[in-house]
């Protein structure tokens, strides 16, 4: 049997390029084939470490997991790469930004760089991001690399695909008081204060320093390390690694695995969605939901008794 012959699963866990290629494609599509594909790469994984690189847009995070990527690289690890992109308006695609940030991985065959569009999903993440990591895990790479699209606080889906969160920030945009809010700086298990030769990064560093001091942490409990870095240099790019390295092995020593919380975000995003499949393809006739929706939005339903309705309808 020819390589080309062979099932895509074993062609994907051989590391053929194309076949990973094609396996995100299936994937990215939601249909049957890339469901039946994830299925059979699934005993496969769970081998790979997941970095998670968010932030809010202009805080230089590509060219960040571009050399995080180079000094995984160093140590003769394989990378996989998955830059979150905005969905273009006319292809439906990825804006490919990010990949042409990264193109010193170019010819390396132990990089493997995918984008995804978010295609309208919000929190930084596409929606089939957890399951792209798992056909790179599947494919052999080390650690995947995960780099959010940039929306801000809101921004706070990594937490749920990643083993680390890696939040990077800028001194100069804001983000002083952006440090003292909710939302995407309770996430982060290191903090990575970019393009620190600018004026202002000492002042950033004091303001997340503040923001931490409000929490009090434990004998034992992780608190979230600042580290300064300039990613166009490298400078403190490895300093990160090993800041992030040190949360994974306190996470491992405690037994705190952020696998778990995956596992359980994941299965409850599968019912949720098949559920909704079922309904509308099985239970509800046709422009029966779009006729539910516009009547609640009249104010002549409410959508908890429309709610208990059609799971009673689905149950029967």
């Amino acid at each position: 049997m020819t390589s080309e012959a062979a099932p895509l699963a074993d062609r994907v866990c051989a590391g053929d390029p194309r076949a990973v290629a094609r396996a995100l494609t299936l994937v990215e599509d939601e249909g049957a084939a890339g469901a039946a594909l994830l299925r059979d790469l699934f005993p496969r994984t769970g081998r790979a470490w997941l970095i998670g690189v968010t932030g809010p847009p202009g805080a230089g995070k590509s060219t960040l997991v571009d050399r995080l990527a180079t000094a995984i690289r160093r140590d003769g690890r394989r990378v996989g790469i998955l830059a979150v992109d905005p969905t273009s308006p006319f292809s439906g695609g990825a804006v490919l930004g990010d990949r042409l940030r990264m193109q010193t991985h170019a010819q390396d065959e132990g990089v493997f760089i995918r984008s995804m569009a978010t295609h309208g999903h919000l929190g930084g993440l596409s929606r089939t991001t957890a399951d792209a990591a798992l056909v790179l895990d599947a494919a052999g790479a080390d650690v995947v690399l995960v780099e959010t699209v940039g929306v801000g606080q809101a921004e706070v889906d990594i937490v749920r695909a990643a083993d680390v969160a890696i939040v990077t920030l800028v001194p100069g945009t804001g983000d002083d008081v952006q440090a003292l809010k909710a939302g995407i700086m309770e996430i982060a298990d290191v903090f990575a204060v970019n393009k620190a030769d600018r004026d202002g990064a000492d002042r950033l560093v004091s303001a997340i320093e503040s923001n931490l001091s409000l929490h009090a942490y434990g004998d034992g409990e992780w608190r979230p390390p600042i580290v300064k870095t300039v990613a166009t240099t490298g400078n403190g790019v490895v300093e990160l690694l090993d800041a992030a390295t040190r949360f994974r092995d306190w996470a491992a020593g405690l037994g705190h695995s952020r696998r778990t919380l995956r596992a359980e975000s994941r299965l409850r995003d599968l019912v949720s969605e098949r559920l909704m499949a079922r309904l509308e393809q099985h239970v509800l006739g046709s422009g029966e939901f779009r006729a539910l929706v516009d009547r609640i939005a009249k104010r002549e339903l409410d959508p908890y008794s429309v709610a208990e309705d059609l799971v009673r309808r689905i149950a029967r």
